[in-house]
């Protein structure tokens, strides 16, 4: 405050000018709940070359409630230098968004007890280890209020979700090639649609997938040849379980979408990543959109906690030396994860390679080398100190490591002098 917009530094002593104080005590006599604000002053000189002051308000983001204005619950949202006002479907979005109201949570008054899947009532009850009724366990769980479903509840036990919110499913789909085609050169191979309750999409849709999924052979170092699957089955599995369980199902617009190609699977989920994770730290921040269901789907064994799952989906993808998964927010309405099986020409290379020679050595490799040859597979190249920083030694013995594995010609040194710093060593062309 004290800055016009052109830039002119205008201070608190201009006609007209309010005062600081009121300034600083607007968060708590206009806003509910009032926000974090911390207020500083900054003595200057105003363009009339007078001693003056500006004020810094720095507002910290409210992730747990939506900040509204005192007398008319007015809710604004800042985009770029203009304040704009939502409406009544925005601010419920927003509150989803911060869980100060789930949607979750909310009572269907169209679905009831006999809207119930008994089969998955029942393995919900298996896995819970009672011997209640199939009513008694939906009430005690939330589930079921006053006679009707909640969303969860419908989500996770009604016969069909689609019924009452056709965004609740999954479409597979498998194209030839590796983009998708339209008109005359369609090239769908294979479209299936899931909409049961999700513990039968899950089962249903992961099936399918795992049935379209191919192997690779490679020569081992023992001479004999061993299979690779396409993708590591925790990775394309845990992507599935995370895009129906963090989904935004208050978004009705779209549902889970999974497109396999030739080179890759996408897994798309309606909604942006849940409040305050993004796609930086989305790998170690703990946060669900739908806790009811997530919860649900830890106790039929297959959800772990959002970024622990993502962790892993990290680690298999490189155990397989394959691509890092990337994850994305297309059109910021949605969040994507893609596999990319490119692994499919590295092992054409390296049984070429081991076929050549080479595959003798890859068996007496140490946990080091494998190290940095698992890397390259995964980036495509390797510097020193990404070795040193990887295996936590020092860059003497990474350096030692890598100038080693090229002596064994399973490494390539590229660069101008030792002394390069931009050298680095890939696989043999």
């Amino acid at each position: 405050m004290g800055i016009e917009d052109d830039g002119a530094v205008t201070g608190f002593k201009c006609v007209g000018a309010g005062s600081m104080e009121e300034f600083e005590q607007l968060v708590i006599f206009e806003c509910v709940p009032a926000p974090v604000v911390s207020c500083e002053r900054i003595d200057i000189k105003n363009i009339q070359g007078e001693d003056d002051v500006v004020l810094v308000l720095d507002i910290s983001p409210s992730t747990d409630s939506v900040i509204r204005r005192k007398g008319d619950d007015a809710v604004f949202l800042r985009q770029g230098d203009k304040s704009l006002r939502l409406g009544d479907r925005e601010i419920r979005a927003l509150e989803y968004d911060k869980n100060q109201r789930l949607f979750e949570d909310e009572v269907s008054r169209q679905a009831t007890i006999q809207d119930v899947d008994q089969e998955v009532v029942n393995r919900y009850r298996q896995a819970l280890g009672t011997d209640a009724s199939g009513e008694q366990v939906l009430k005690s769980r939330g589930f079921l209020i006053g006679g009707y479903l909640t969303n969860a509840g419908i989500l996770l036990f009604s016969e069909n979700p689609s019924r009452f919110m056709p965004q609740a499913r999954v479409r597979v789909l498998r194209y030839e090639g590796t983009e998708m085609a339209t008109g005359q050169r369609l090239n769908v191979v294979k479209d299936v649609t899931f909409d049961g309750p999700i513990p039968k999409t899950v089962d249903g849709a992961s099936a399918l997938i795992g049935s379209m999924l191919r192997e690779f052979q490679y020569l081992g170092s023992d001479g004999r040849f061993r299979v690779i699957p396409e993708y590591p089955e925790f990775a394309w599995f845990e992507g599935l379980v995370n895009a129906v369980t963090h989904r935004d199902y208050a978004f009705s617009g779209d549902y889970v979408r999974v497109s396999m190609y030739d080179d890759r699977l996408e897994i798309q989920s309606p909604g942006r990543l849940p409040n305050i994770v993004t796609l930086d730290n989305m790998r170690s921040t703990r946060y669900s959109r739908n806790p009811r269901i997530a919860r649900t789907l830890v106790e039929f064994g297959w959800v772990r906690e959002l970024n622990e799952g993502v962790k892993r989906i990290y680690s298999e993808m490189q155990a397989l030396f394959l691509n890092d998964p990337k994850f994305s927010e297309p059109n910021s309405a949605a969040v994507r994860m893609v596999l990319e099986n490119s692994i499919t020409s590295r092992v054409l290379r390296r049984s070429e390679s081991m076929q050549d020679g080479v595959g003798d050595a890859y068996g007496s490799l140490g946990e080091y080398e494998l190290a940095a040859v698992q890397w390259i597979y995964g980036k495509g190249k390797i510097t020193t100190r990404e070795l040193s920083s990887l295996i936590g030694k020092g860059l003497t013995l990474s350096s030692k490591t890598l100038r080693g594995l090229a002596a064994k010609g399973i490494l390539e040194w590229h660069g101008n002098s030792k002394n390069d710093p931009s050298q680095f060593y890939s696989l043999p062309k």
